[in-house]
């Protein structure tokens, strides 16, 4: 959903990391969830697209995506929705950033180029075991200089030692901005000060969660003190644009958590019930 607010920023696009999940499903007609009953797999991606602009692809973590994935996720999606894919683990992870990675980097930013317009930014998630020494920085101004200038990057660190001056001035050289998250990882307090140094084009926020929970078919922990101190952390952030994706794993059911910060920032989202075409007969 793209939500118009007053603030210095132009808009907000609030999305789910990702959008195949079973639980989503509704199997109680009295009671909705997100998709309707009997919601086929190669179908969710088009009712989702009907609630919301955007959505994180978790998928692209784990493999380069086919090309026949690119064209599927383009044809299945309305001209305005947009994608953030995220990179994959074996740049970000198994070969740190080395460069070893930059083959695999330049393939997986190859077939992104795919989605044309649709390319939201590029999320480059680094695991909590890439420490901020000496190596690791060489190894990451070294990466950030060969990203391409045609594509919007999205940097997260799970090290709170990353948050220092030097960090933030070499991401900026780039045009890259640092991932602001809501996890356990980095504390708040230290989000909230990256957030306040974000300036430009574009802004990357992520809600995330402890791995306890097994069903994602409703709010299962209530954060919503939470998600109002973020509202207006994300009311205050100065770039053109804000992008904002959940993970079931944040209240248990992300669907619900987009409403919910949209009600925060004033702003309409979609009811489930209204993705039920057949319901909407009676």
């Amino acid at each position: 959903m793209q939500l118009k607010v007053a603030g210095p920023r132009s808009k907000v696009i609030i999305g789910c990391q990702g959008w195949n999940y079973d639980d989503w499903t509704t199997s109680d007609p009295v009671s909705p969830v997100f998709y309707p009953r009997g919601t086929k797999s190669a179908d969710m991606l088009g009712l989702y697209s009907r609630a919301f602009d955007s959505t994180e692809i978790d998928s692209t973590f784990y493999a380069i995506p086919p090309a026949s994935n690119i064209e599927k996720w383009f044809d299945r999606t309305p001209e305005s929705f947009t994608f953030s894919p995220k990179m994959p683990q074996e740049i970000t992870h198994e070969l740190r950033l080395g460069e070893n990675s930059f083959p695999p980097l330049e393939e997986f930013c190859e077939r992104v180029r795919g989605l044309g317009a649709k390319l939201a930014v590029c999320l480059v998630q680094l695991p909590p075991f890439f420490e901020a020494n000496r190596e690791n920085a060489v190894s990451l101004r070294k990466f950030l200089e060969r990203l391409p200038r045609d594509i919007r990057f999205a940097v997260e660190f799970r090290r709170r030692e990353w948050f220092v001056d030097w960090t933030f001035e070499e991401l900026g050289k780039h045009g890259i901005v640092p991932a602001v998250v809501e996890g356990k990882w980095v504390p708040n307090e230290i989000m909230f000060d990256a957030a306040s140094r974000v300036r430009g084009e574009f802004s990357y926020v992520r809600f995330m969660g402890e791995r306890d929970l097994t069903s994602f078919d409703r709010i299962w922990r209530d954060r919503t003190g939470h998600l109002e101190l973020w509202a207006q952390l994300i009311s205050s952030i100065e770039t053109d644009s804000t992008y904002v994706y959940f993970s079931n794993l944040y209240e248990g059911h992300a669907p619900e958590s987009c409403r919910k910060l949209a009600g925060f920032l004033g702003c309409d989202s979609v009811d489930p019930a209204s993705l039920d075409d057949q319901r909407a007969l009676f």
